[in-house]
């Protein structure tokens, strides 16, 4: 879906609102006149898409110490991103990602974008405009939900298994092999690879290799310019940002707050939109 939007003037103010209302987990986050972070939160999305978009309202505003009635122009991004009644404008995840990145990055650079339900790979040429994007939606293959599937197979929790990947590669373990993608199948594999005695932080290492994998058979080669890794995936699981630079034999950067990078850009996209 392109970009649209109300266009509803309520005043004139000093502060912009971008809402990622995501499939997962949904951002919020407000910055002023000077393109400066003044407040951010996130929340699970739930099944309650404008409900959420509430909360994350009445959260940045009580941050920022504002009331109800201040004028807040707000830009909505993200899966959910038509259902939050009180935006000024609708606008593709792919714009604000890009518009973020480059605005933390002034420079040619290819975004790695990991999500809750798909993953994102977007090029940008030096002055920041798009040269081309992927978006992978089949299978919840090198997605949040896969790391979630995996957690839950394991009987971890989600916020577990960067701790465990570290041990791994502290000790020098040798990472499980896992041959499929698929969800499925990949499950199966645990079970043998529990079976046969291996232990948790190689496992979950063999898990974080196969999100890397994934990641990889998306990024168009030769890779221009550096490679920045966003979302909640890259903000928890910061082993997955360092297999991805070792992977590919280069730095992975990663902007501030990297979970909320679409809502920054949602923001920034208020900011400069008339």
């Amino acid at each position: 879906m392109g970009d649209t939007g109300t266009d509803r003037n309520k005043g004139s103010g000093t502060h912009f609102c971008g809402l990622d209302i995501g499939s997962s987990a949904s951002k919020g986050v407000l910055i002023n006149a000077r393109k400066e972070l003044v407040a951010s939160s996130v929340h699970r999305t739930g099944v309650d898409f404008a409900g959420v978009a509430e909360q994350l309202r009445k959260d940045l505003l009580e941050q920022a110490g504002l009331s109800d009635d201040e004028y807040i122009k707000t830009v909505t991004t993200g899966y959910g991103r038509n259902n939050v009644t009180f935006a000024d404008a609708v606008v593709t995840e792919i714009t604000c990602q890009a518009r973020a990145c480059a605005h933390h990055f002034t420079r040619q650079i290819t975004i790695v974008d990991v999500g809750g339900q798909d993953s994102k790979v977007i090029e940008l040429d030096g002055a920041g405009k798009r040269r081309s994007f992927a978006i992978n939606r089949k299978c919840a293959a090198g997605t949040g939900a896969y790391l979630e599937e995996m957690a839950l197979r394991l009987d971890l929790k989600l916020g577990d298994l960067n701790g465990l990947a570290r041990t791994a590669t502290t000790s020098k373990t040798e990472a499980v092999k896992l041959s499929s993608f698929c969800t499925v199948f990949a499950k199966s594999e645990l079970l043998t690879h529990l079976r046969d005695g291996r232990q948790a932080p190689e496992i979950v290492l063999g898990v974080f290799d196969s999100v890397v994998k994934r990641i990889q058979e998306m990024i168009p080669l030769p890779v221009d310019g550096e490679i920045v890794m966003t979302g909640g995936v890259a903000a928890h699981n910061p082993v997955i940002v360092e297999r991805l630079a070792k992977a590919l034999g280069r730095d992975v950067m990663v902007p501030p707050e990297p979970e909320t990078t679409a809502a920054f850009g949602a923001a920034l996209v208020a900011l400069e939109s008339p």
